[in-house]
């Protein structure tokens, strides 16, 4: 009689980019060598640097069956879609391991919330998707380098981002723009907090931007199937991964990559990501930005490297304060999201934000 074990969307979606190369070099839910590894030194067993922790986790009663088993079969939603060709099973310290990676295990924090919520018991070994319906529409590096190779672009940069564009985001991408051949804006479409903005509003925002002010032939917009961990800093060098894996040769972290609250330092991010850059090459160049704001006597978007002005004459782009106009149905300040962007968001009503998140 086979094994089977029941899988979450998120664990599927971990599944379907493992199968596809999107987190190469992982082929499979992490093994306890590979998973300690990660937690405690943020490198692979291969010695090669990866941040987030990759598993599968069980039940007490699979875990059991697993341990005398070759295969462990996954179904979603009672459908079958794949196997784990089971090369270890272990036990976590669930609690322990939480405060490494997302330096707190405050139930407050979203990303630590959802892993203390998980089985302690994993699975590791490769993964085979079967149900190859799923893997149609997944982003595939395969498909992101050959669209870079088909525009001519040999440098590209890579934006990560969970919200609608504004004009804080806009200056960063044009930086990159600046720099390189290409930009890659690669939205994330997964699970995340309830109150962030929903997929619909993320594409809205995009698809105006690219299409009515960017130059069609430098940008290519598509969206990465993950989900937020909110990890901060380990998350902010993950991403940078991934877009390596997709082709690109930079990447932009900006202000508190991938956190939320104040559970991280404004550039925490940039410390952790320069101290991994220089311990093995990532394969990517990261752009470490600093963060925009608007300053009215320079009269636009500058930063603290390109502006002298303080006190009055400056004023962040309040990601807050933008998110509570257009939840009243009005724009914000033309000086910090632009009205077209503003009205496409607005059209989508009820559809915004995401209500409730499991």
């Amino acid at each position: 009689m086979k094994l089977t074990h029941e899988i979450n969307d998120e664990i599927l979606q971990d599944m379907i980019n493992l199968h596809t190369g999107m987190y190469y070099p992982l082929d499979g839910f992490m093994t306890s060598l590979d998973y300690h590894n990660v937690v405690d030194n943020m490198m692979l067993s291969d010695k090669s640097v990866w941040t987030i922790p990759i598993t599968l986790d069980v039940t007490h009663d699979v875990f059991v069956k697993a341990m005398d088993a070759d295969k462990l079969h996954l179904t979603h939603k009672s459908r079958q879609v794949g196997f784990v060709e089971i090369a270890d099973c272990y036990k976590i310290d669930a609690e322990s391991d939480v405060v490494k990676v997302f330096k707190t295990c405050d139930s407050a924090h979203p990303g630590a919330k959802k892993e203390l919520e998980r089985f302690e018991y994993r699975v590791g070994g490769k993964v085979m998707v079967s149900d190859q319906s799923l893997l149609k529409g997944s982003l595939r590096p395969e498909q992101t380098r050959q669209a870079f190779a088909e525009k001519g672009w040999k440098t590209i940069v890579g934006f990560q981002t969970r919200n609608p564009i504004h004009r804080a985001h806009e200056h960063l991408q044009r930086s990159g723009l600046e720099l390189c051949d290409g930009l890659f804006i690669n939205p994330l479409m997964g699970w995340k907090k309830t109150g962030d903005f929903t997929e619909a509003a993320i594409e809205a925002s995009y698809e105006c931007m690219t299409n009515q002010f960017y130059p069609k032939e430098r940008v290519y917009l598509a969206g990465l199937w993950t989900f937020m961990r909110y990890a901060g800093p380990r998350e902010a060098v993950f991403h940078a991964v991934i877009r390596r894996n997709l082709g690109c040769t930079h990447f932009i972290i900006g202000r508190d990559h991938a956190g939320v609250g104040d559970y991280y330092g404004k550039y925490e991010a940039h410390e952790l990501a320069k101290k991994l850059a220089a311990k093995d090459h990532l394969g990517i160049e990261l752009l470490l930005l600093k963060e925009p704001y608007y300053c009215s006597r320079c009269g636009q978007i500058v930063s603290e490297k390109t502006c002298r002005h303080s006190g009055a004459d400056i004023e962040p782009v309040s990601g807050t304060r933008i998110r509570a106009m257009l939840s009243a149905g009005k724009r914000p300040d033309e000086r910090f999201m632009r009205s077209e962007i503003a009205d496409a968001i607005i059209a989508l009503g009820d559809e915004m934000f995401i209500k409730e998140s499991k």
